[in-house]
């Protein structure tokens, strides 16, 4: 793989910072990848996995004369962090994030913008339930959409950003970010406000019956501990930036579930037969699609 930026900096070391650094270097798409993190204990891991070639505990000592810089941050924290970097960037350097918000990534992070800083935001659908620098792994994006947001950028600076994603082994996406908070509204922050209600509930149970909650998990319910497992900082972020969105689809699914309680309350097999007919086609839709 062609380098694509000399120099890559990666702010932020948890599971997808990590994981970018590591298919960064599979692929060969930088000459030099730098990464920074303000925790001394997540530094102390990045250095003993040799996640990046060389770390700075300060992200404007690590996005000096920087190509390309990543804030893999949680969303509630992109717009300070890019307040304290961009005035030390080289002019004509990329920024971007990985944020699962995009409206509240853009608001934050343009009042401290300059003219010759090329801003593309962008957010990659991959992850796990496990967080930290030790998470990553460099097959992460393999196959995964990475959303990218063109805002008012150059087409050449464009493709020459979609080919270092690709080579991290995605496939790109276009989309406004509008459209892309009510997309991940419903495909991934709701089913995360779900899974988290719902082990919630086994948790507030009594002794006794949430022993065998646990002690009999079937796959339904582990498959929602697995996504409830996921980081709390990072999740409380999203829920409070992308509110809008989640608010409207959790008015759906509400009205949704009310018909399904009705369903089940008067034995309206056919009603539930129905619409268990029609989910099942999302599901082969999705393997159709190689996204499961």
């Amino acid at each position: 793989m062609t380098v694509i930026y000399d120099k890559v900096a990666v702010i932020g070391m948890g599971l997808i910072g990590a994981s970018i650094a590591l298919a960064t270097r599979r692929a060969g798409l930088a000459k030099t990848i730098f990464g920074s993190d303000q925790s001394p204990e997540v530094a102390a891991v990045a250095a003993r996995l040799q996640l990046v070639d060389s770390f700075e505990a300060d992200a404007v000592h690590a996005v000096a004369d920087a190509d390309l810089v990543i804030l893999a941050v949680p969303v509630g924290a992109v717009g300070e962090i890019a307040e304290q970097i961009v005035p030390h960037m080289k002019s004509g350097a990329v920024l971007t994030d990985t944020g699962s918000t995009k409206r509240s990534v853009v608001h934050d992070v343009g009042p401290h913008l300059r003219d010759d800083i090329i801003w593309l935001p962008s957010h990659p659908l991959a992850g796990t339930e496990h967080s930290g620098p030790g998470a990553g792994f460099e097959s992460l994006f393999d196959e995964r959409y990475w959303v990218i947001l063109p805002l008012d950028a150059d087409e050449a600076d464009i493709v020459r950003f979609e080919s270092f994603i690709t080579g991290l082994g995605s496939v790109t996406e276009r989309m406004s970010a509008d459209y892309h908070d009510k997309v991940l509204a419903l495909t991934s922050h709701l089913p995360h406000l779900i899974a988290y209600t719902i082990v919630g509930t086994a948790v507030d149970l009594e002794t006794q019956l949430k022993n065998d909650v646990i002690r009999f998990s079937a796959s339904g319910f582990r498959d929602f501990t697995r996504i409830a497992a996921s980081d709390p900082v990072m999740w409380r972020d999203v829920f409070l930036n992308n509110d809008t969105a989640v608010l409207e689809m959790l008015q759906r699914f509400s009205e949704d579930l009310s018909y399904l309680q009705r369903a089940i309350r008067w034995q309206e097999g056919d009603k539930l037969e129905e619409l268990f007919s029609r989910t099942r086609e999302i599901r082969r839709s999705i393997i159709d699609a190689g996204q499961d």
